[in-house]
């Protein structure tokens, strides 16, 4: 039987489709305003709209999530600060994050801000939930990669450290993992991290080997048969997708899982007929991510509406006329659902509730103030408010009504509209003290913040920018590598060489540990993916290695580091782009140092503050990763002759190829031992410029020598790159040429273009 706790929660891209998914039985809704959050392709709310949504959500009993999912820029601070002094007094019940800024932000200075880790955090290993929950988080959104043991063996993981879980059941599915995708960054400058992405995975591609115009579009994300299956792994929150989608999905996509989980809790039987999902946008449907079956059935040759191709193979029309009629049919059972929507909501209303104040009193009585608030969805109610001591005949200054007025002005505010202030039954020439007055309007903020008491505005102080730690020291190098065969390197040059360990790793094989010991120069490299045994495997690498220093994409290994005392740098797939998600690093975990990331410009990055006896690092030359996937890019490209992938893929399969877009412009996808497949821009990252502009900022500048992502290019000469690049860093500009020519397919667009 399902449990009570479980939440349906719904999305609000717009007012109307925050209304359809009240009346349609949603438990909460997560919705953006136009600034700071992840879909900013929908209409989004104002803040007086989100006001009135709160007021109206918790009138039927509904919570209201905000989406603040986006990395911020240095620049955006101060409006970020000023957004979250107003969040704090309208009752909201929670914002979602992927900045790690916000988490210190708010624990600092806002913590009666509910925080949720948005899906952008991309959390899938039992560490990250530790490092998540440290950090401020009360609720993570658990990658929709995951499989359903792998939910259960996290949620039950989630629930001992006080922290709940939630999944998306319902909606569109991204191929890459959610925060570690930039093809729409890298192809058109709109970064997802930044709720730009252009859906390069939607793209249109010459046809691949296998017949595929869409080789990377996923059908859509239903698991609206797997409802017991989730309860049964003690999910909190079921999550559906679709902020750019209208009132009419919304209330279509929740009325059907909301009936099929009263169902459930009735009765412990399911609903058999999904018939109603069907009849509004979908690319088809798939639950294979849940049943960890990955197949080549999860994607579909079309990434436009499936509905009315469904209609007519559902009809078994074949004629044109029946053809019609199926299509005609559709749109009269879409039309009969409209019309019911709209009668449902037509009297629900995020208005302003309007105020009326009234001052009265006569000599040696109190002064009254009488609040009435009316427009509130029939919740009208008045409030009387009386001065603990009486008034006094004045002698010097009196009541004045344009004093009060002035005073009780902040009542006419996102949230209320002050119709009238009245003082017709107050008598002339009485007096009442200053703090009588202050404490009838607290009172009144009071009662208008819901009950609450009033948080009053935070002043956060500037951050301090500290110095380098030897502040006379030019920049170091730093090298990454990825093979034995290039462990020569470390004799032809004295940069920091780190190792880049893979994404998966063979059950109690020391292969990796045996390396790092028998080599201590070589300074761990932890990826940003690790599900499962992988990151258990890889923690292990870390408790028998016990290396001195690590780089770590993953937020988990990373904590395990701070458990182990073992000095840290955040690795640049964590995304960090200002002085706040800095100190969340350092003062949550210890960390040492971080990556800025290569999203952002010259002028972006050049005010972050950095923190004391803090490193920053910065990657001057790499493969440019657009995504990484769990899923398979070769089966709709090259082909594959496995049905599905299986727990060997990983380890064994290194296949190579390239993909073009219609424009002609092609993305090398390349899947190493160990790794999951991923694509990469046909150009090397390579910025020379930020040796000269910020060499006084940054501590180390890193080149990645792997080839990965390298695709048919021919592979450099390394120990020829590092002289070069030495040399720049030196200051010796006249290597800018030789690596130029080494490196002729390049481009440093997102240092120029920013975010």
């Amino acid at each position: 039987m399902m449990n009570n706790r479980v939440e349906l929660l719904a999305p609000g891209g717009n007012v109307e489709a925050i209304k359809a998914a009240i009346v349609a039985g949603a438990n909460a809704v997560y919705c953006g305003l136009d600034m700071f959050n992840a879909r900013n392709r929908a209409t989004n709310l104002s803040f007086d709209d989100l006001c009135g949504v709160v007021r109206l959500a918790h009138q039927q009993d509904c919570d209201v999530f905000l989406t603040l999912n986006v990395v911020i820029l240095e620049q955006e601070m101060p409006s970020l600060i000023k957004l979250l002094n107003k969040l704090v007094n309208i009752n909201l019940d929670g914002i979602i994050v992927q900045d790690l800024g916000v988490f210190n932000l708010v624990k600092k200075y806002f913590p009666t801000l509910d925080i949720h880790a948005s899906t952008q955090l991309t959390t899938h290993n039992e560490g990250q939930i530790q490092f998540l929950a440290r950090i401020g988080a009360s609720r993570v959104n658990l990658s929709r990669e995951l499989n359903l043991q792998e939910v259960k063996t996290l949620t039950s993981f989630a629930h001992d450290h006080d922290v709940l879980t939630e999944v998306f059941v319902h909606g569109a599915l991204c191929i890459a993992f959610s925060g570690q995708c930039y093809s729409s960054s890298v192809s058109v400058g709109n970064s997802g991290n930044r709720g730009r992405c252009s859906q390069a995975c939607r793209d249109e591609y010459e046809t691949t080997a296998t017949g595929n115009k869409f080789p990377l579009n996923l059908k859509d994300n239903s698991a609206y048969f797997d409802l017991p299956e989730l309860l049964d792994a003690g999910v909190d929150s079921l999550k559906i997708e679709g902020r750019i989608k209208g009132a009419h999905y919304v209330y279509t996509v929740v009325d059907s899982w909301r009936k099929q989980m009263d169902k459930f809790e009735k009765t412990g039987q399911l609903l058999a007929d999904d018939s109603n999902l069907h009849k509004v946008f979908n690319r088809d449907f798939t639950n294979s991510f849940l049943k960890g079956n990955l197949t080549k059935d999860m994607f579909i040759d079309n990434p436009r509406d499936h509905s009315i191709e469904h209609a007519v193979t559902k009809s078994q029309a074949v004629s044109i006329p029946q053809i019609q009629k199926a299509k005609q049919s559709l749109y009269d059972e879409r039309n009969t659902l409209g019309d019911e929507l709209a009668d449902k909501i037509q009297d629900l209303s995020i208005a302003k509730q309007k105020l009326t104040l009234s001052f009265s009193g006569q000599l040696n009585e109190p002064l009254v103030f009488t609040l009435q608030v009316t427009g509130g969805n029939g919740l009208d109610a008045t409030y009387v408010i009386e001065s603990n001591e009486p008034l006094k005949k004045a002698t010097q200054s009196t009541l004045d009504p344009a004093a009060i007025k002035k005073r009780f002005k902040g009542f006419n505010n996102a949230r209320y509209t002050m119709e009238s202030v009245n003082f017709d039954d107050l008598a002339d020439n009485l007096s009442l003290p200053f703090k009588e007055l202050a404490q009838i309007k607290n009172k009144a903020a009071f009662i208008l913040n819901d009950s609450t008491d009033v948080v009053a505005n935070v002043d956060v102080p500037a951050l301090v920018n500290h110095p380098k730690k030897y502040a006379a020291n030019q920049p170091s190098m730093s090298i990454l590598i990825a093979d034995e065969k290039d462990l020569y390197l470390c004799d032809v040059t004295d940069a920091d060489t780190y190792f880049k360990l893979p994404e998966s790793f063979k059950k109690g094989c020391t292969k990796y540990i045996d390396l790092l010991l028998k080599n201590p120069r070589l300074i761990p490299w932890f990826p940003a993916v690790l599900i499962g045994k992988d990151y258990l495997e890889a923690v292990k690498v870390l408790e028998q290695v016990k290396p001195k220093r690590i780089v770590s994409n993953n937020t988990g290994i990373a904590h395990k580091a701070f458990e182990m005392q073992i000095d840290w740098i955040a690795g640049p797939f964590l995304n960090t782009t200002n002085s706040y998600a800095l100190l969340t690093l350092q003062e949550g975990l210890n960390c040492s140092g971080a990556f800025i990331s290569n999203e952002i410009n010259r002028m972006q990055i050049k005010n972050i503050a950095r923190p004391k006896n803090f490193k920053l690092l910065y990657s001057i030359y790499h493969p440019i990763l657009m995504m990484t996937s769990r899923q398979c890019f070769f089966q709709q490209t090259v082909g594959c002759k496995k049905p599905s992938i299986e727990d060997g893929c990983m380890l064994k399969c290194q296949k190579a190829t390239t993909i073009t877009n219609v424009k002609g412009v092609s993305f090398a996808i390349d899947k190493q031992k160990g790794g999951y497949p991923s694509i990469y821009n046909d150009e090397q990252f390579l910025n020379l410029d930020v040796v000269n502009d910020l060499s006084d900022m940054f501590d180390e500048f890193f080149i990645d020598l792997t080839n990965i992502g390298a695709g048919s290019k021919a592979e450099q000469n390394k120990a020829q790159l590092i002289e070069y690049f030495e040399q720049i860093i030196s200051g010796q500009n006249s290597a800018k040429e030789q690596l130029n020519q080494m490196v002729p397919l390049s481009t440093m667009a997102q240092y120029s273009q920013g975010l």
